[in-house]
C-alpha cells in the first residue's frame, strides 16, 4: 500500500496478486472507502492480461466492511457471551444456596425432634450442621467472585462499545462500501499483479514548526501533521506528503463584463447587528532567573540528529517522503513526521511601540536559504531550550526574507510618560491651542549591545481648521511618514540608556470640536 497525502485529500494505491483462468472474467476489488472519488479510480498492473473496463459500484455487506470494526464487534460478542456465562453460573450458585437453605431448615427440625426423644447423637448433628454451613459459605464466596468478574467484563464491554461507536461514526449505517469491478481478459493460469489507485477526501496534512534561537542562528524544524477520517486505516506504508491540490474541476476563470452606471439610491431598512471578535495572543513565559547551573565535568555530548524527508520537486508541486514509515489510523488523531531541518543565519534586533505597551520584542530577519517553500502553519518558539510562545508562519518562498518576532526580551526596558500638557483659551482670532510632550526612556540591561527600533507617532490633521505644528523631536527620527509615524534606530551598549522627547502644538479654530484627541 502507498499513500500520497495532499493538503485536503489523499491518493491511495493498493497492490495485490491474483491468479486467473484463461478468458474474460470479472475481478472485484472490494472494501474501498465511502469517501472515494469515483472519477479518480485507476487500475493498472503487470502480467499477460488486458483490462477491458473498470466500474465503481456500491456494495452492501451483512457485516462491517471495516476489518477493525468487524474485529471490535467479534470481541464485543465474545464479551457478551462471557457475561451470559457468568450470569448462568451465578444462577446455578443461587439455586444451590436455596437448596442448602431449605435442607438446613428441614434437617434442623428433624434433628431437634430426635434430640428431644434421645434418638440422635449430638456430635452427628454438629457435624451435619458444620457441613451445611461450609457449603453455604463456599456458595456465597463463589457468588461474590462471579459478581466481581461480571463487573470487570461489563467495564470491558462498555469501553469496547465506546470505541466501536467512535469507529462507526465514519461508517454508513447500512454498512455500504465501494468496490471496483474489473473486466479482465487473461491467458491460461495467468498470475497478475494488480494496482488500483483512488482519491479520497477527509484526509489532510498541515505544517507545524519549531523555531529555536541559539546565538545568531535560527534552527527551523518543519513537521508534517497527518490526519484522516476516510474509514480506511493506513498501516505503515510508503507514505508521501505533497503540496499539490487536486481539484474537482480545472479551468481558467473567465471575466464577466465590468459595467459602469448611474448610481440610483434604493430605500432600505436599517438594522443593527451585534458583532464580537476575539484577538488571540500568546504570552511569552519568562525563564526563571537566579538558578544555579550544574558544573560541567565532561564536555556535553553531541546533540541527536533528526531524520529528514527526501524531496521530489515537480512542475507545480513538491512531494516529501518521510524517512520512516508512518501508520495513520482513521480516527482523526494527528501523526507527526519531520519534513526538514534548516539552519538559517539571523540578524537580530529589537522593536518597541511604547504607545501600545512597554514590551520590547526580539526580532529576527531571516532569509529562507533552503529549496523548500514553507507552507503556512503555527510555530513554537524556543530560546535555546526555553519555550517562549507561538506565532503563525506565513508562506515563505526560497530566497525570501522575512521578519520573525521571537518573543519579549525583558532585558530591554521601555517607559513612556506624559511630561507636559497645556491648553489655552481662545486668543486673537478665536484660535485655541493645545501643547503636549512625551518622554520615552529606553534602557539596555542585557550583556551585549542591542539594536532597538522605537516607533511612536504624532497626530495628523484631516481638516484645515486643525493644524499640528512646532514638532519638537529629540533626537531626530530616522524616518517620518505622512501618517505621523516616527521611527528611531538606536544602538545601545550593555548597561546604557537613552531618552527620546516628542512634543507638538495643535491650533484649533473657533467653534471646532476635536475628535480623536488623546493624551
Amino acid at each position: 500500500m502507498a499513500v500520497t497525502v495532499y493538503p485536503g485529500q489523499a491518493r491511495i494505491t493498493r497492490r495485490g496478486l491474483v491468479t486467473l483462468a484463461a478468458g474474460q472474467q470479472q475481478v472485484i476489488i472490494g472494501r474501498l472507502p465511502l469517501s472515494i472519488r469515483p472519477d479518480s479510480v485507476r487500475v493498472s498492473g503487470r502480467g499477460p492480461a488486458t483490462v477491458l473496463g473498470v466500474d465503481v459500484l456500491a456494495e452492501r455487506n451483512p457485516r462491517a466492511p471495516d476489518a477493525v470494526i468487524a474485529d471490535l464487534e467479534q470481541r464485543e460478542l465474545a464479551l457478551q457471551a462471557r457475561f451470559g456465562e457468568l450470569m448462568d453460573a451465578d444462577s446455578v450458585q443461587g439455586s444451590r444456596a436455596d437448596l442448602l437453605g431449605r435442607l438446613a431448615q428441614r434437617s434442623g427440625g428433624a434433628f431437634a425432634r430426635a434430640l428431644a426423644v434421645g434418638s440422635a447423637d449430638p456430635g452427628q448433628v454438629s457435624t451435619v450442621a458444620d457441613a451445611l454451613t461450609d457449603q453455604l459459605a463456599t456458595v456465597f464466596a463463589r457468588r461474590r467472585e462471579l459478581a466481581e468478574q461480571r463487573r470487570v467484563v461489563q467495564e470491558d464491554i462498555d469501553e469496547l462499545s465506546r470505541t466501536l461507536q467512535d469507529r462507526l461514526v465514519q461508517q454508513a449505517p447500512d454498512r455500504m462500501a465501494i468496490a471496483a469491478d474489473l473486466d479482465v481478459t487473461a491467458q491460461a493460469g495467468a498470475e497478475l499483479e494488480l494496482e488500483v489507485s483512488y482519491l479520497v477526501d477527509d484526509a489532510r496534512w498541515e505544517s507545524r514548526y519549531d523555531i529555536r534561537l541559539r546565538d545568531d542562528t535560527l534552527t527551523l524544524t518543519w513537521f508534517g501533521l497527518i490526519t484522516q477520517n476516510t474509514g480506511e486505516d493506513w498501516p505503515e506504508c510508503d507514505l508521501a506528503l505533497s503540496t499539490a491540490r487536486p481539484a474537482s474541476t480545472v479551468a481558467v476563470p473567465e471575466l464577466d463584463p465590468w459595467y459602469l452606471d448611474v448610481f440610483r439610491p434604493v430605500a432600505t431598512r436599517s438594522r443593527v447587528a451585534d458583532a464580537a471578535g476575539w484577538d488571540l495572543e500568546y504570552a511569552a513565559t519568562a525563564a526563571p532567573s537566579g538558578m544555579a547551573q550544574p558544573a560541567m565535568v565532561e564536555p556535553p555530548a553531541m546533540p541527536m540528529g533528526e531524520a529528514q524527508a527526501s524531496t521530489e520537486q515537480g512542475v507545480a508541486a513538491t512531494t516529501y517522503r518521510p524517512s520512516r514509515r508512518v501508520a495513520v489510523p482513521t480516527d482523526g488523531t494527528a501523526h507527526r513526521t519531520t519534513v526538514t531541518v534548516a539552519e538559517l543565519p539571523a540578524r537580530l534586533d529589537h522593536v518597541t511601540v511604547p504607545l501600545r505597551g512597554p514590551e520590547a520584542y526580539l526580532r529576527a530577519t531571516v532569509t529562507n536559504s533552503t529549496e523548500h517553500t514553507l507552507r503556512p502553519g503555527r510555530a513554537s518558539i524556543f530560546h535555546g531550550n526555553e519555550f517562549v510562545g507561538t506565532t503563525m508562519l506565513e508562506p515563505w518562498a526560497p530566497g525570501e526574507e522575512v521578519e520573525l518576532t521571537l518573543g519579549i526580551d525583558e532585558r530591554i526596558r521601555v517607559e513612556r510618560e506624559l511630561t507636559r500638557r497645556s491648553a489655552s483659551k481662545a486668543v486673537l482670532g478665536g484660535t485655541r491651542r493645545r501643547e503636549i510632550e512625551y518622554r520615552i526612556e529606553v534602557g539596555n540591561y542585557g550583556p551585549t549591545a542591542a539594536r532597538i527600533t522605537v516607533i511612536d507617532q504624532v497626530p495628523v490633521s484631516r481638516h484645515e481648521s486643525i493644524v499640528v505644528r512646532d514638532l519638537q523631536l529629540s533626537p531626530k527620527p530616522a524616518e517620518q511618514n505622512d501618517l505621523g509615524e516616527l521611527t528611531w534606530q538606536l544602538q545601545l551598549p550593555p548597561g546604557d540608556q537613552t531618552t527620546i522627547s516628542v512634543g507638538f502644538r495643535v491650533d484649533i479654530s473657533k467653534g471646532v470640536d476635536v475628535a480623536g484627541w488623546r493624551d
